[in-house]
């Protein structure tokens, strides 16, 4: 029987760097903005917004009476144990993957931490379009979610462990 190894968990290094930034970003615009003051970076684009969403992505279910706090921490858990173990299973050639895993699982720890301590997410990246177009207010976690998934999106068209491109 082979020993078990311990996959790519090497790469936990960088969920927990994705779970620092996030929370040290966090914790610096929240004790250098009031609620929604927004510090414009460039005009028409881009700015720095405080603002905090209960909700889950693009403010999903903010306005319910708080049971979706928990519904979306108890989410990050499961997600977070199921990305630890998938890491652990993962071979020495699927660095790519890995990467994707520690982005989303780094993502996922610092909006949990948000929701179970605070009760809130911390959201301070406000992307827009002059007046006309406004993107939700998100944060580091979002974006290395955001990436993280993209990354396994793109990971799916590699091709084939057997070394077969994929033509479906």
């Amino acid at each position: 029987m082979p020993k078990a190894g311990f996959g790519r968990l090497a790469w936990l290094w960088l969920s927990v760097l994705i779970l620092v930034i996030d929370q040290a970003s966090k914790y610096y615009f929240e004790n250098t903005l009031s609620l929604y003051q927004q510090i414009i970076v460039f005009p028409d684009y881009f700015s720095w917004t405080l603002a905090y969403n209960t909700g889950a992505a693009f403010s999903f279910l903010a306005d319910s009476s708080g049971w979706q706090r928990w519904l979306f921490a108890l989410i990050a858990v499961v997600v977070s144990a199921v990305l630890v173990v998938w890491l652990k299973r993962l071979g020495r050639d699927e660095t790519w993957l890995a990467v994707a895993l520690a982005l989303v699982l780094g993502g996922a720890l610092g909006n949990l931490y948000d929701r179970i301590a605070l009760g809130h997410v911390i959201d301070f990246i406000f992307v827009h379009w002059r007046n006309e177009y406004r993107f939700p207010a998100f944060n580091v976690a979002d974006s290395a979610i955001t990436v993280g998934a993209i990354m396994l999106a793109l990971d799916m068209f590699k091709s084939k462990k057997t070394g077969e491109p994929v033509n479906d």
